[in-house]
């Protein structure tokens, strides 16, 4: 039977700025990581003592000190968050044989099969210690969950936050399960928990009481077999030390409202730029392209298209999200306070491509990546490496510079 634990840093953030400034943030007990509350700034962490006044991570900074007006609000460098990501992670590889890191203050750990190993010590017995280590080892505060599976171990952690430690032994996996909402499953947004409620269902109970071929009836096979299976307690995932990435973004909060389209394509050809400079400096290629738009308002809409074949360069990166972006304006057009560009469908870009790849854009149109594309993008990535980032930069950019 696996035994699987989910390794959590509390308000890592947090926890970071108060290490990196002990005589400052160090010192505040009421504390928010985030932008500044004078622009549009938004909250990256906050203290426990801050979520009690309703403070939550992306609330724009100064509606959160509105909340919490005594709090101070610091920035953190985010070297020194990754640094202090890898030195938890040091610390986890040396007391389990599998370590997956699930994002940069979050990691699953696979200990099955080490009961002998570890003289039968108890799952948390050892989750306890584990705890206790990386707080010596790095200073940093983490909570463990644990079970049968990842998806149970997550849940569990957030049982034992803050800084704490909760097992769900085997057999207990559904008691834990029907406690909860099915929002608060991995993997169920707020889109999906809208349908569901539409069909009354709004705990994992009257989910787990749905036959699976009636959920695959509202919900499309996959998506229904997926629910079922999660509502049952069921969990195959498995502990991967390398898992290949699965998506990669760029977003920017604006200053001020973008309100003219000129004005937000011009952000976009920078933001798309740096997201496919970022896929390719890891030996990538991407099938999906996905642009995020917030309004001024803080309604946020997005739209995807997934392409034929992988691309890697700018200028067909580019052109699908110009598109998408276009399709966004043309059902809403508003002043936007954000604009982001992700990509998913990941691939290894060595694999064997034709000389010229042809994808329709979102709009309908044909986007060619040649190799010319592939290379020329390659080739810019090799300037800015050696004189900058800015050494070389589309001209639609430099002219907005004096706008």
């Amino acid at each position: 039977m696996k035994r699987i634990l989910h390794v959590d840093c509390d308000a890592f953030f947090v926890q970071v700025a108060r290490l990196n400034d002990p005589e400052g943030a160090g010192r505040a007990r009421l504390l928010i990581v985030g932008g500044s509350p004078t622009g549009r700034g938004v909250v990256t962490s906050a203290s426990y003592e801050c979520r009690a006044f309703g403070v939550r991570s992306a609330m724009p900074t100064a509606q959160a000190l509105r909340l919490c007006p005594e709090a101070m609000v610091v920035g953190v460098p985010r070297s020194a968050v990754a640094q202090k990501s890898r030195e938890v992670r040091g610390a986890l590889e040396e007391l389990a044989p599998v370590v997956q890191a699930a994002s940069i203050d979050e990691f699953y750990l696979d200990l099955t099969g080490t009961e002998r190993l570890l003289a039968a010590e108890t799952l948390e017995a050892t989750a306890t210690r584990i705890r206790t280590t990386v707080l010596e080892r790095t200073r940093v505060h983490v909570s463990v969950g644990g079970g049968t599976g990842r998806v149970i171990a997550k849940l569990a952690t957030a049982k034992a936050k803050p800084a704490g430690v909760c097992i769900v032994a085997p057999g207990d996996e559904r008691a834990l399960l029907h406690q909860l909402d099915l929002a608060e499953l991995p993997g169920v947004g707020p889109a999906l928990a809208d349908v569901l409620k539409g069909r009354g269902l709004v705990r994992v109970a009257d989910a787990a009481a749905v036959q699976r071929e009636w959920l695959e009836r509202w919900l499309g096979n996959r998506r229904g077999a997926w629910l079922w299976r999660r509502v049952q307690g069921l969990d195959d995932s498995e502990v991967e030390p390398r898992e290949p990435r699965r998506s990669m973004s760029a977003e920017r909060t604006f200053f001020e409202d973008l309100g003219r389209d000129e004005d937000l394509e011009r952000r976009l050809l920078e933001i798309s730029g740096s997201v496919s400079s970022g896929l390719r400096k890891e030996g990538l290629t991407a099938k999906t392209v996905t642009v995020k738009l917030r309004d001024y308002d803080f309604r946020t809409r997005s739209r995807s298209r997934t392409l034929p074949e992988p691309v890697e360069s700018d200028a067909a990166i580019h052109a699908v999200a110009r598109a998408l972006l276009r399709e966004l304006r043309d059902q809403r057009r508003v002043a936007a306070r954000l604009l982001g560009v992700a990509l998913s469908g990941l691939e290894d870009a060595t694999a064997t491509r034709q000389l010229g790849m042809f994808a329709e854009s979102a709009a309908g149109e044909v986007v060619e990546e040649s190799e010319r594309d592939r290379t020329l993008a390659r080739t810019v990535d090799q300037l800015r490496n050696k004189f900058g980032r800015d050494a070389v930069r589309p001209g639609r950019l430099l002219e907005g510079d004096d706008s």
